[in-house]
């Protein structure tokens, strides 16, 4: 009965290793091979996570955007007004990406698969901020605003710190671009 919960911890922690490894270094330039020696692990191992590279560079992403919400949601849940927990929420997702490495980033935008799964999560947190950003009306703590606007607004700049287009411009790395964002966001809509 131990077995699958080693098996699942063991399964758990060498995501948690390529994740790390691709956050510092990116994937498109690694074999199999070459993940299974920087992992000290053997190729079959991998193949136990999945059946080829690029499902391995996919699962790894969904492992790292799981793992990213959740600590990101820990954050949310410890603040009680409404700015709190945009800005929470906001620098939470910086905080998630700050490791990722610009080889990272452009190995992501360059493998559609990995880059769909990146624009997915950004839909859902478009999503999330909206629901954060409606809570706060309700309980009167913004003003009256137009939280799919406000929300639509907040994926575009998302995007835009993903891509790297906001670094390039303004010299913010990612997560000092989440916290500008949420003061900006924050400040704008305040009751």
């Amino acid at each position: 009965m131990t077995r699958p919960a080693f098996a699942t911890r063991r399964r758990i922690e060498l995501f948690d290793a390529l994740v790390a490894l691709f956050l510092a270094e990116g994937f498109a330039q690694f074999t199999l091979d070459d993940i299974a020696a920087r992992l000290r692990c053997s190729k079959s191992t991998l193949y136990t996570l999945a059946a080829s590279k690029e499902q391995l560079v996919q699962a790894a992403t969904v492992h790292f955007f799981r793992t990213a919400t959740d600590l990101v949601e820990a954050r949310v849940g410890g603040e009680v007004n409404a700015r709190e927990r945009i800005a929470a929420y906001l620098s939470g997702v910086g905080a998630a990406l700050d490791p990722a490495s610009d080889q990272f980033m452009a190995d992501l935008d360059a493998f559609p698969p990995a880059r769909a799964i990146y624009e997915q999560n950004t839909r859902i947190a478009a999503r999330r901020v909206r629901e954060l950003i409606a809570d706060g009306v309700a309980a009167g703590e913004f003003r009256d605003v137009h939280a799919a606007f406000a929300a639509d607004l907040v994926a575009a700049m998302m995007v835009r710190i993903q891509r790297r287009e906001v670094r390039d411009h303004s010299g913010l790395d990612d997560a000092d671009a989440y916290r500008e964002l949420a003061a900006i966001l924050t400040g704008g809509i305040q009751a």
